[in-house]
């Protein structure tokens, strides 16, 4: 295609802006997630609408005070939540900007690079297999060309278009099976097919996943519990003082204390910042709740081109099956130079692959006279079978062809119908190429005329010329990440289409573990599916892998509960890619396909950041796991400090109102939110093994120490609160104690849930600067409360005695603190 460009000269920048004017841009508008969308998101939350609730109570009782401070209240909620669902937004549209798709356009005569959004109409696109079509436009050539539309019709099979009326266009959304097409822009954005139906491809497959659903079940669970506390908490004051408004009162403070409103406001914001966060380290998530399951990865497999190596090929040796001969690459016999050229016109006249790549410039070193402008492509056969083999036909203006065949030596060797001594000494040079490291091809050529072309590549009468082989350099920090790897307890696997020989002797030079334990894909084919199980998690190097059998290995692994990786850039690895729990596409080498059919993207190719993808996994499920377990904790000493005198029947009860409530929740918020969201992973989280997925988040063995901390505190709350009312103080300064001692033990409880292993000496050494931020604000806010007669009135408090401040810190203390000993005990056993 490269040498039919010039005929195209493309638009010029006047004709875009022109365009762009007249027609738009390259994008499908969707619904309007802007500020006030957000803002009417974080209004109609439960929280809100609680404090809204109990905002009109305060003004129905004439507690003008408390009504406007609830006001306040109300706007500063709404503040927090709207802060960070901006900045989760935010984060996720860096992320997106950078996952949008690049095409190829020919403007000014020159070929360029742009994103799919930047097209207009009339613009020239080349397009090739692999690829999703992100215009409506008309063939202007095509090669071989056919493409699923299954988008548009949900019928998912390929469908030929040619360059005639009636076949010529091509719709947005579409995917490009084989071939390759020159296409003009004729419709954009939501002139487009698809944008008149309204559809959106990112919006296509909206899944909760494992994590997501179990959070969900949690919050509702949390929501119903609340609704009937809500309903017997009215029920019994109303029976006892006969108020109803004040009686809804401290209903709605208990259900206001019960709804953990900071989970699902956590969890995006830690996913959310995650993704943000990897980009910054060249990784980018597609979907942010990805992060959160990379951290459970056990197992990674990997191709060998690009991923070990370093995607960077170049012929090195050239054998010529005539004459048996073993060319160097810098004194080619003219029969090297033979296979070599023939191995090129096999190849994408405009090469994308490293290795197609390679060859062309092997070719163009080679020659004194080039004859690919003198040539052009008339029919072509795509990469297929098994191993795949692909051809071209090409012709000159004299009538003179070219009929080039190159791919997997066994393949070659098949269609040129070979004797078994003929083939063993090809096989025996393949093996010995591949024995140095290198990638071996076989090259063919045969002769046909007329335009009656066969419906099969095999079915030319082939006659086999060489093969050539090609190096490629592992790549120099790769024993390094290897070695990460299998120290935080990931099994890696290579599944590459090489002969074995080359892909051991790689392993070899990169200190792989297993490189012994090989399989090919031939074999995993053979064996019967009840004992392929086993085979394949023994396994650690599979070789002449084609897709069924790469997807083959993938699906075995996720059914033996594997959480597996998949890294491919190819077109054929699109299926593995999907099938994986996590597909990784490599960014500059890898196909559009791949890019598609993944989740991850590694921008700089450099595996080394995959690593720090699953340890900022880890680090995400371990923080969000601290935060969740802290607002469990703090609100189960919430909930049983505003329930537990009542439901005892003590003479002083429901001292909590939702004014008390909504501080408590305005410093929950922040901590759980923006604290452990920064808290670096702890040594032991990045080296330990994958964790199992099989237990929940929130199940009750995960959350056990959680409830009991919560019930401690609460214990500690209520004997204070016991012992002060039996001393006869009176209900303020109950409430001033009871308050203090619930804010010093979320103080604790902040700093004590960093870790559930390490001690808060060790902790308090962690890098966080918002830890001293947050909880001075908090101390600068409790004395402001206590000391301040204003909002001392307003929270209903007294003066209380330095004597009585040091009680509560102690309560607290030995409230928070007790689990030391058992994290003491943790480390010793372990």
């Amino acid at each position: 295609m490269k040498g039919e460009l010039p005929r195209y000269s493309g638009l010029t920048e006047s004709q875009i802006k022109d365009s762009r004017s007249r027609f738009g841009a390259n994008k499908i508008k969707r619904e309007n997630h802007g500020t006030f969308k957000l803002l009417k998101e974080v209004v109609t939350e439960p929280m809100f609408l609680l404090l809204i609730a109990a905002c009109i109570v305060y003004f129905l009782v004439r507690q003008y005070s408390e009504g406007f401070l609830m006001l306040i209240a109300m706007v500063l909620v709404a503040s927090i939540s709207f802060f960070q669902e901006r900045r989760s937004k935010a984060a996720l549209d860096a992320v997106k900007e950078m996952s949008q798709p690049k095409t190829r356009v020919v403007r000014n005569g020159k070929e360029f690079k742009i994103f799919s959004e930047e097209l207009v109409v009339g613009d020239i696109l080349l397009i090739e297999e692999g690829e999703q079509i992100p215009i409506d436009g008309v063939i202007l050539e095509a090669h071989d060309f056919t493409v699923d539309e299954s988008i548009l019709t949900g019928e998912s099979f390929a469908i030929e278009k040619k360059n005639q009326p009636g076949n010529n266009k091509v719709y947005f959304g579409s995917t490009v099976k084989t071939g390759n097409a020159i296409l003009k822009v004729e419709e954009v954005g939501n002139s487009t097919m698809l944008g008149k139906l309204g559809k959106s491809i990112e919006g296509m497959e909206v899944k909760r996943s494992r994590f997501q659903e179990e959070l969900r079940v949690f919050v509702r669970r949390m929501a119903f519990a609340g609704v009937v506390a809500f309903l017997l908490v009215l029920g019994i004051n109303y029976y006892k003082s006969g108020e109803i408004l004040n009686s809804l009162l401290f209903a709605l403070a208990l259900a206001m204390s019960i709804l953990p409103e900071e989970i699902p406001v956590a969890f995006s914001t830690f996913m959310a910042l995650g993704s943000w966060r990897l980009l910054k380290e060249n990784v980018l998530a597609k979907d942010p709740l990805i992060v959160e399951t990379l951290g459970s990865a056990t197992t990674i497999c990997i191709d060998k081109t690009g991923t070990i190596t370093e995607n960077k090929m170049s012929v090195a040796k050239v054998y010529t099956y005539p004459e048996d001969l073993v060319n160097n690459i810098i004194s080619l016999s003219p029969s090297g130079k033979r296979v070599l050229a023939y191995a090129m016109w096999s190849s994408e006249p405009a090469p994308y692959d490293p290795m197609e790549i390679a060859i062309h410039e092997a070719y163009g070193h080679s020659v004194t006279a080039d004859q690919r402008q003198q040539y052009k492509m008339i029919h072509e056969y795509p990469l297929s079978g098994s191993p795949p083999v692909m051809t071209h036909l090409y012709e000159n203006k004299e009538g003179n062809r070219i009929v080039a065949c190159k791919g997997g030596v066994e393949s070659v060797i098949r269609y040129s119908k070979l004797s078994d001594r003929d083939a063993s000494k090809i096989i025996s040079v393949a093996k010995e190429f591949a024995g140095d490291g290198f990638r071996v091809l076989g090259v063919a050529e045969a002769h046909f005329n007329g335009d009656n072309f066969p419906n099969d590549q095999k079915d030319f009468v082939w006659t086999i010329l060489g093969l050539i082989a090609l190096y490629d350099p592992p790549k120099r920090n790769i024993k390094g990440v290897l070695k990460r790897f299998y120290d935080a307890g990931i099994k890696v696997k290579i599944i590459s289409g090489d002969y074995p020989e080359t892909i051991q002797t790689i392993a070899r030079e990169i200190e792989f573990k297993g490189g012994n334990e090989l399989i090919t894909g031939a074999e995993i084919e053979s064996i019967p599916q009840g004992e392929l199980s086993k085979v394949i998690q023994n396994k650690r190097i599979f070789a002449r892998m084609f897709p069924d059998a790469k997807l083959k290995v993938v699906q075995t692994l996720k059914e033996e509960g594997e959480i597996v990786v998949m890294i491919g850039d190819g077109v054929n690895d699109g299926p593995a890619l999907r099938k994986a729990d996590i597909g990784v596409a490599m960014g500059s080498k890898g196909t559009e396909i791949a890019k598609r059919a993944s989740s991850i993207i590694i921008l700089d190719n450099d595996l080394e950041h995959l690593f720090l993808a699953i340890v900022s996994g880890r680090k995400i499920y371990e923080n969000l796991k601290k935060a969740i377990r802290y607002i469990l904790s703090i609100h189960i000493a919430i909930i049983t400090t505003v329930t537990g005198p009542l439901l005892l029947g003590w003479d002083i009860v429901n001292i909590f109102s939702p004014i008390h409530i909504i501080f408590f929740e305005l410093i929950m918020g922040p901590t759980c939110s923006i604290i452990y969201e920064r808290e670096p992973i702890e040594i032991q989280a990045s080296v330990a093994k994958p964790r199992s997925t099989a237990k929940g988040f929130l199940s009750l063995s995960e959350l056990s120490i959680s409830i009991l901390q919560g019930l401690v505190i609460s214990a500690g709350v209520l004997i204070l609160y016991y012992n002060t009312m039996k001393e006869g103080l009176s209900e303020r300064e109950i409430r001033t104690l009871v308050f203090t001692n619930i804010v010093v033990a979320n103080i604790f409880l902040t700093l004590e849930n960093r870790s559930f292993k390490e001690s808060i000496i060790k902790t308090l050494s962690y890098k966080n600067p918002l830890i001293f931020f947050i909880i001075s604000l908090t101390v600068f806010l409790l004395i402001c409360i206590l000391y301040f007669s204003f909002t001392r009135e307003l929270f209903l408090l007294d003066p209380i005695s330095m004597r009585q401040i040091i009680a509560c810190v102690i309560v607290a203390f030995f409230s928070v603190f007790w689990l030391e000993g058992y994290k003491y005990f943790k480390r010793k056993f372990e």
